[in-house]
């Protein structure tokens, strides 16, 4: 039997949905109370804030992806297996929770300090262990010697629009759309 979720939870998810359709600025605390059929000074009782809960969604996937770098930099293999990991990871987060990827991907910027400088730190740590990798692949002549700041910005790039067109059930399966977008982008990297 599946686990029941919290009020705290339900809230998160409304949140996150509401604002992926309106954008976090345009969300109010009213129409997350609609959402979760609770009036809105009920709301104050599972949380202190809209802000709260953009916080939870940006830090949370953070903490995913720099999980998931771990994994990738402890995992056996070349660097060209250690970047069709980290292409799949964006892929697998992206498809799992759309909704909270999206609010992370596209309303991060509302955070306020330090909240905002601690994200961004987070961001700037992946991006960096991202780039050693591929330094890493260009050294050892597997990748194309090409700029590492360039290879790992388009790669990023590429892989940001799932969670806007990716819909379970109506889009192409999951694996497949990681190795297809994983075939594509090695092909540009490798030598």
């Amino acid at each position: 039997m599946p686990e029941e979720k919290s009020k705290k939870q339900i809230i998160y998810e409304a949140a996150a949905r509401l604002f992926r359709d309106k954008g976090y600025s345009a969300t109010s605390m009213r129409d997350l109370a609609r959402a979760v059929n609770l009036k809105a000074s009920s709301l104050y009782n599972h949380i202190k804030s809209k802000e709260e809960i953009l916080q939870g969604i940006c830090f949370e996937n953070a903490h995913r992806f720099l999980s998931g770098m771990k994994e990738v930099e402890a995992m056996q293999g070349t660097t060209s297996d250690k970047v069709r990991a980290l292409i799949q990871l964006h892929i697998s987060i992206a498809t799992e929770d759309v909704t909270s990827v999206t609010a992370f991907n596209d309303e991060w910027r509302h955070l306020s300090d330090p909240m905002l400088t601690d994200f961004l730190q987070l961001r700037k740590d992946y991006e960096r262990r991202f780039k050693m990798i591929i330094e890493q692949g260009i050294a050892e002549g597997d990748f194309r010697t090409l700029d590492s700041s360039i290879i790992l910005y388009t790669v990023l790039s590429s892989v940001r629009w799932v969670y806007d067109w990716y819909k379970p059930g109506k889009s192409i399966d999951q694996g497949k759309l990681e190795s297809e977008i994983s075939a594509f982008l090695m092909k540009g990297i490798l030598k």
